[in-house]
């Protein structure tokens, strides 16, 4: 068995990057070509001095000639250059080698850009193409790190410079990588740009001197912002969720905070139980306030509520424990159910711990060079599970389950609790909705749960983006930790989401396009002040913000359609004659082993013995959670394992499942950008791209029987544009179209060796998953 399982944990593993904590020098001395990488590498000791002497430079080897015309940047309404450089050497990312293009790296209000004379034509476009951020194109809100190269020395780069380096490079937060040579720049232009960049992208600013204030002045207003999706702007808005949940019976909408006056942080309208009074909104400023979510289809309801602050004298402590304690019973009579509360900030990682854990997750896919990549390869789960950030991922999705099951089986209403209720109850609360509500696993219903519970609900996306560069203690990933929870789902239950993990992985991506208002607000009271005054209005009309869910502005239609899923199980029309229609069945996850041969104790397993007698007497395997000091009680894992034991409906209650293996890295969107961990020719893509075949084959020939029987030809087929030719695929489509191939270079020696000794390999816990026992 040992060769198949070499061959399933490779098969198993995905690929994976490093940190750039060790970058090779790329800029080699002008005297001399560079070695082979073998040569380099071979036994950890110097490359012997070459005694062949080269008069040109590694940068002159490989390259496309200098543009000879003039390109100019494609500049938005309202974006104006601001500096320039020609002769700017980039760097091809795909190998080591000092392969790359000459051109023209240029600084805008807007984003950082890098020209060449691919720049000026429109020929061998991509089919998803972005129509605002192009693929040398860096906003400047999506610039993380800018790090200076003097002489072979990395140093990060801020404020003011008194030297200007020779190579500079640009991590962002997307996770592109972007290498600038400046070598052959004239001095005064490698000043005027590196000065400009740092400054532009990394120094405080303020709110209206974002480009979304410039944009929105600019820009024509011809564009539909709603796009069917529920703004949550207007009483209407709230009056029409009620009843779409049916939860107006026990809820109502209020405007107790028209103009602001309970708070600056809570919306205009929100929905209170109807036994709140205007009174005690306003008593405490909106705080110890239960603010209504969601209903469940059996009347039980998701709250939300601001805790008040820990550190109050005794007397005020005093107050405000019998303000919530009147405030509780009256939500737990009738005819509200029993009431649960949850303070999330004990039940869950703190911000800080989440930005942590981002932050060395991030660092594995931040690359600039193959070598880096495969002399960390073995290293890969070690360095993976160091980060926390899938343990962080797990214990979210399972809080939510936790919730599901009191508002589902319990018919209990859930009280979410947290310091100002904005960020993980918009995390826990936007999760259980997805899971509850098939609504909400619709394109335009994610987008109005986002509206909901996110923009309207006040999360600070400016502090937790770090959009102004004011302050990195504020900075914390909660969104994109919800778009990795999302992700998880979607991944696992493709037929249930209308929309694509290519659209969520452009959500992702617009949290950093200063083009949107959608993401660029602490509030809305924030938002509405900042578009009151006189000198945002327009001539041609009233200032308006874009709202991102207009996708139209981003990309064509026909790139539009990557972002809708094709195997959508759309929710079928009542109908009497098909009232018992099959239910899709579920299908379980092959690639890796939900058991182990030895469990490990570690790992929290429940106990084999247990396990055992449990699958004799129902006849099935019980799914296990990982962490014994986290283990679910009794009716939890009981409810979770009945849920998993059944076919999936689609259109009723998701669960996902979150043992070890079955927590992913999203790989779209944190591999997209490394050659060497793209599958060409393979992966999900393949897959769909040979079911879709099917599909049209099988849709052709319905219309040829329709045609046969003189029927009329509904023409309701689902148009694909996803390509046929496989060789052009990559597991990353569509970012990954055609990128070119990266060649494995030659590995150190002690790599080599780690390698060699598989007994000891098989040994380490993190690179190894027994197999043995579900190929018995």
């Amino acid at each position: 068995m040992g060769g198949v399982d070499s061959v399933m944990r490779i098969l198993a593993a995905p690929r994976r990057a490093r940190s750039f904590r060790c970058l090779p020098a790329r800029d080699e001395p002008r005297e001399a070509v560079r070695p082979p990488a073998g040569a380099m590498l071979g036994g950890g000791a110097r490359a012997a001095k070459p005694s062949f002497v080269s008069y040109i430079s590694p940068e002159e080897i490989h390259i496309k000639e200098p543009i000879e015309k003039e390109v100019n940047p494609r500049l938005l309404p309202g974006e104006l250059l601001l500096c320039e450089a020609s002769t700017v050497y980039k760097y091809m990312q795909e190998d080591g080698s000092n392969r790359g293009t000459y051109g023209k790296l240029v600084c805008t209000n807007f984003k950082i850009s890098f020209l060449d004379d691919d720049s000026a034509s429109d020929d061998n476009e991509p089919e998803f193409k972005n129509k605002i951020v192009g693929e040398n194109d860096i906003t400047l809100q999506c610039v993380d790190q800018i790090y200076g190269v003097y002489d072979e020395k990395k140093k990060l780069l801020t404020g003011q410079l008194r030297k200007y380096p020779e190579r500079l490079i640009i991590y962002c937060k997307d996770l592109r990588v972007f290498n600038f040579c400046l070598r052959y720049t004239k001095e005064e232009e490698v000043k005027r740009i590196v000065s400009g960049i740092v400054h532009h992208s990394q120094t405080p600013k303020l709110l209206k001197r974002l480009f979304l204030f410039s944009y929105a002045s600019a820009a024509p207003n011809n564009t539909d912002g709603r796009n069917q999706t529920v703004m949550f702007d207007t009483l209407e808005d709230w009056r029409d969720e009620l009843e779409r949940t049916k939860g107006n019976v026990k809820y109502k909408a209020v405007i107790t905070n028209e103009g602001y006056r309970v708070s600056e942080k809570l919306p205009l309208y929100f929905v209170v139980p109807i036994c709140i009074s205007e009174e005690s909104i306003l008593k405490y400023e909106g705080r110890g306030i239960p603010i209504w979510c969601w209903s469940c289809h059996n009347g039980a309801a998701l709250l939300k509520m601001s805790a008040f602050p820990k550190e109050q004298d005794d007397s005020t402590s005093q107050m405000q424990k019998a303000f919530l304690d009147g405030i509780y019973k009256t939500i737990s009579k009738p005819p509200y159910e029993l009431l649960k509360v949850d303070d999330l900030s004990s039940s869950l990682p703190s911000l800080q711990d989440i930005q942590t854990a981002y932050t060395r997750f991030k660092q594995l896919f931040l690359i600039d060079n193959s070598t880096d990549f495969w002399a960390t390869d073995v290293k890969w789960f070690s360095l993976l599970e160091s980060t926390n950030w899938l343990e962080i991922i797990r214990r979210v999705l399972k809080k939510a389950i936790e919730v599901a099951e009191c508002l589902e089986r319990q018919h209990t209403n859930v009280l979410l609790i947290e310091e100002t209720a904005t960020d993980l109850c918009c995390v826990i609360s936007s999760l259980v909705q997805v899971m509850m509500d098939s609504y909400s696993r619709t394109k335009s219903g994610f987008q109005s749960l986002i509206q909901k519970e996110w923009v309207i609900g006040g999360h600070s996306f400016l502090d937790r983006c770090n959009h102004l560069r004011r302050s990195e203690k504020e900075e914390a990933p909660v969104f994109l930790l919800l778009l990795n929870c999302v992700w998880q789902l979607v991944q696992q239950y493709p037929p249930a989401f209308e929309f694509t993990e290519t659209y969520l992985t452009v959500l992702s991506d617009s949290l950093y396009v200063p083009v949107f208002s959608t993401f660029f607000f602490n509030s809305q009271h924030q938002r509405d002040t900042s578009t009151s005054g006189e000198s945002l209005k327009t001539q041609s009309g009233p200032f308006r913000f874009l709202t991102v869910w207009d996708w139209s502005v981003q990309f064509d239609p026909k790139a539009q359609a990557f972002l809708n899923n094709s195997f959508y199980a759309e929710k079928p029309k009542p109908d009497k004659s098909q009232r018992k229609t099959a239910r899709f069945k579920h299908q379980r996850q092959l690639s890796l082993p939900l058991t182990q041969a030895k469990p490990s104790t570690k790992r929290g397993f429940f106990r084999e013995e247990t396990d055992h007698l449990i699958k004799n007497i129902l006849g099935r395997r019980i799914g296990k959670f990982i962490n014994s000091s986290d283990e679910p009680p009794n009716n939890l894992r009981e409810f979770y394992d009945s849920w998993h034991s059944k076919p999936v409906d689609y259109h009723g209650l998701l669960l996902p499942r979150i043992d070890g293996p079955e927590i992913k890295v999203w790989a779209q969107r944190y591999l997209r950008w490394i050659p060497e961990a793209q599958l060409h020719g393979g992966g999900t893509i393949a897959i769909t791209a040979k079911i879709l075949d099917l599909m049209e084959e099988v849709q052709s020939l319905q219309v040829k029987i329709e045609e046969e029987h003189s029927q009329a030809v509904s023409g309701d087929v689902h148009s694909v544009t996803t390509p046929r030719n496989s060789a052009r695929l990559s597991s990353l489509f569509p970012f990954a179209l055609l990128q070119r191939q990266s060649v494995k270079p030659a590995l150190p020696t002690s790599t080599w060796k780690d390698l060699e000794d598989e007994d000891d390999l098989v040994r380490r816990d993190d690179e190894f998953l027994d197999l043995s026992g579900d190929m018995s």
